[in-house]
């Protein structure tokens, strides 16, 4: 990589996965987060970096934080939309990264697809490649979430979340980084059918032991823990994605979040990484209500890619 010469790269860090992570580069990840929403934080860590901003699916919240995140730390940065490369007239992917590795400092992907893709985007060295979210997971989601819980619960370790929904790339995300935390517990609750797949709830479980953390998955609304902090839900239909089940709207029907649910935790604060669909998987008055932290989450994902662009690139003047 030829990289500018306001900018040399001590180390390059990937997020494809948050099981490539470990707990103190989470930790660090997080806190840094949480001070650039304090406004603790100054300066253009990556002033002189270009960032490439790769969206093959549409997103209000993802692509506008890394956006202006990279221009909050003095990166320029080039948008490609899902027809720009020329991986859509034949070219291969590990093409496409020797060729972009050249150019750029990082790249922020979402692709709805595989992991394997990602992967082959980081080969090459020299550019920080970002999941920004693939089909199987949403990690800067995770750490956007485990910022906002920092805030308003007071601390990740010993956090208990209750999860209604879709075992979907957002929860399996918060089942590899939550229970990592020491005495966390995380509650899910996931349609039959629609839960965490088996290798991601095994990794989680391994997590959970190693910490002392609970970890629990059951496909009805039964036995619900008798306390929480946070009650966080997800849009039923996620994006880019589609169900062969034509009447899988009456299996979700029973895992809306409405104000009797919540008002079962009168502490608990609601979370929800957006878009919302009002009157499915949550009801308004949840999600515009005085409990609810959303927009206050979906405002971290900016900070929480400020402190991932940071970590991944590791520039320094």
């Amino acid at each position: 990589m030829a990289a500018p010469s306001s900018v040399r790269v001590a180390q390059r860090g990937d997020l494809i996965s948050l099981a490539d992570l470990d707990l103190v580069q989470i930790r660090e990840i997080v806190r840094n987060g949480v001070a650039f929403a304090r406004g603790e934080r100054a300066g253009e860590p990556l002033a002189g970096a270009v960032i490439g901003i790769y969206f093959r699916k549409t997103s209000t919240r993802t692509r506008t934080a890394f956006s202006a995140a990279a221009l909050r730390l003095g990166a320029r940065i080039i948008a490609y939309g899902p027809d720009d490369l020329q991986l859509n007239t034949g070219e291969t992917v590990e093409d496409t990264a020797q060729v972009l590795s050249r150019m750029l400092d990082g790249l922020v992907c979402r692709t709805a697809g595989s992991t394997e893709e990602l992967r082959a985007l980081a080969a090459p060295p020299g550019m920080s490649v970002i999941n920004a979210m693939s089909a199987h997971e949403h990690p800067t989601q995770a750490l956007t979430d485990l910022i906002t819980i920092q805030q308003h619960v007071g601390g990740v370790d010993g956090a208990r979340v209750l999860y209604v929904g879709e075992g979907n790339s957002t929860a399996a995300a918060l089942a590899l980084s939550l229970p990592r935390f020491e005495g966390t517990e995380l509650h899910l609750r996931t349609p039959p059918g629609y839960g965490l797949e088996a290798h991601v709830r095994a990794q989680a479980e391994e997590y959970a032991a190693e910490s002392g953390s609970v970890l629990r998955e059951t496909h009805d609304m039964a036995e619900l823990p008798a306390d929480v902090d946070v009650v966080y839900t997800t849009r039923w239909q996620t994006t880019g994605t589609t169900k062969a089940d034509p009447d899988w709207r009456a299996v979700f029907q029973p895992f809306q979040v409405d104000e009797q649910l919540l008002d079962r935790y009168p502490e608990a604060r609601f979370m929800h990484d957006l878009p919302a669909h009002r009157g499915e998987e949550t009801t308004a008055a949840v999600l515009d209500g005085p409990r609810s932290i959303a927009f206050d989450q979906a405002e971290n994902k900016m900070h929480g890619a400020m402190a991932v662009l940071e970590w991944a690139l590791r520039s320094r003047t």
